[in-house]
């Protein structure tokens, strides 16, 4: 099957399509735990005002998450793949909560954590230390009394009023020390979102490195682990080799996972990702060969989702979310291509044409017939 595709360069590219689906395993175990951050499925019928009043197709949103925990994936529920932040506020959020968790129950096996951030509390209305924390303690009230686990989000009044570490850890001392659960924090990077820029109170990653630590070290049984979305390896394993021995790694490096998650052969990493939502047929497939002893399986499962990971996340990486939705789009998952906040426009149509390519290469279009229709769709949109 051949489709004309545009090149960065403003030529047009005849593509043949060569990928063959990589078929799941519904039940697969994994040896590594492995949180798929989920997307949400707008409604663009209801949606009159995409731009500031968010609607949500719940029965899409729900059976997406479905979907992953057939495959075996926890879900991290609300975070930034969700739009967090960028067209999806708190009382949409606390909805969707609410609801996955309600669902949760219902699946034997089900599991999810859910993000508790201070997006209620916007930055220039922050004014204090307190304002910040009790933010954080309104949204873990909210998951904690739905009997979920909490994890607990970057928080962006908390970088605009910190005027160092000791303010950061003050935060978190006072958060972690009266969770009722165990919580997973989340370290993002400025690449993902700016306003996040010298958190932990230091440009310095070193500095920060040492914060972070010390918050761990003195709430160890409060903490199951922790993300870290820097986008490079060696700092991941700079904070892996540090953390108490009880403490897990979630990986949010959407550009290095396989081999973190791998490991060196002293350590590993689990797996807390944005790119599992696109790729979790795949994943699951890749995960079961791990377990298995299989490395090499697991790495040529995994090689070619990377070059597709890296697209999908290319700078400005925070409208990753436009590729996780096209590519849940072209494998049918819903029915249309439209994003709450209109994010879809975040992307140019090159660029789709290059997630098209690689998902194919990586054997990620479920049913390539369907995918191929839909991009063609795409492509008449943009004219062409």
């Amino acid at each position: 099957m051949d489709i004309t595709l545009p090149a960065e360069n403003g030529d047009r590219v005849s593509y043949r399509l060569i990928g063959k689906p990589v078929a799941p395993t519904e039940g697969a175990r994994f040896s590594r735990i492995a949180y798929a951050a989920a997307h949400i499925v707008a409604d663009p019928i209801a949606m009159s005002n995409p731009w500031s009043q968010p609607v949500v197709d719940w029965d899409r949103t729900m059976a997406f998450r479905h979907h992953l925990w057939r495959l075996g994936f926890r879900i991290a529920e609300a975070m930034d793949t969700s739009q967090r932040g960028m067209g999806f506020d708190w009382t949409s959020a606390r909805e969707l909560i609410r609801r996955s968790i309600a669902e949760a129950k219902m699946v034997p096996g089900a599991d999810l954590a859910s993000g508790a951030g201070t997006d209620h509390l916007a930055p220039a209305a922050a004014k204090t230390l307190d304002d910040v924390i009790h933010a954080y303690e309104e949204q873990f009230a909210f998951i904690e009394g739905e009997g979920g686990k909490a994890i607990m989000m970057a928080s962006r009044a908390l970088a605009a009023v910190a005027k160092g570490p000791d303010d950061y850890a003050r935060v978190y001392d006072r958060i972690l020390s009266q969770a009722s659960g165990k919580v997973i924090l989340h370290w993002l990077g400025d690449m993902f979102d700016p306003a996040l820029k010298g958190y932990w109170g230091s440009n310095d990653f070193d500095a920060a490195l040492d914060t972070v630590v010390a918050i761990i070290e003195r709430h160890a049984s409060k903490v199951e682990g922790i993300k870290i979305s820097l986008l490079d390896a060696g700092k991941e394993v700079l904070l892996r080799d540090r953390l108490p021995e009880a403490v897990m790694m979630f990986t949010g490096d959407d550009f290095n996972y396989p081999e973190l998650i791998a490991g060196d052969g002293r350590k590993h990493s689990h797996a807390l990702l944005g790119i599992f939502d696109a790729i979790a047929p795949v994943a699951n497939a890749a995960l079961a060969k791990l377990a298995e002893g299989d490395r090499a399986g697991y790495e040529a499962l995994m090689a070619p989702t990377v070059p597709l990971s890296r697209k999908i996340f290319e700078a400005p990486t925070e409208y990753y979310k436009a590729g996780i939705v096209f590519m849940a789009w072209l494998n049918g998952h819903q029915d249309h291509f439209t994003m709450v906040g209109g994010m879809q426009s975040a992307r140019g149509i090159c660029h789709y044409a290059d997630v098209f390519r690689l998902s194919d290469q990586a054997g990620l279009l479920a049913d390539p017939d369907l995918a191929a229709a839909r991009m063609k769709t795409l492509l008449a949109m943009a004219g062409l």
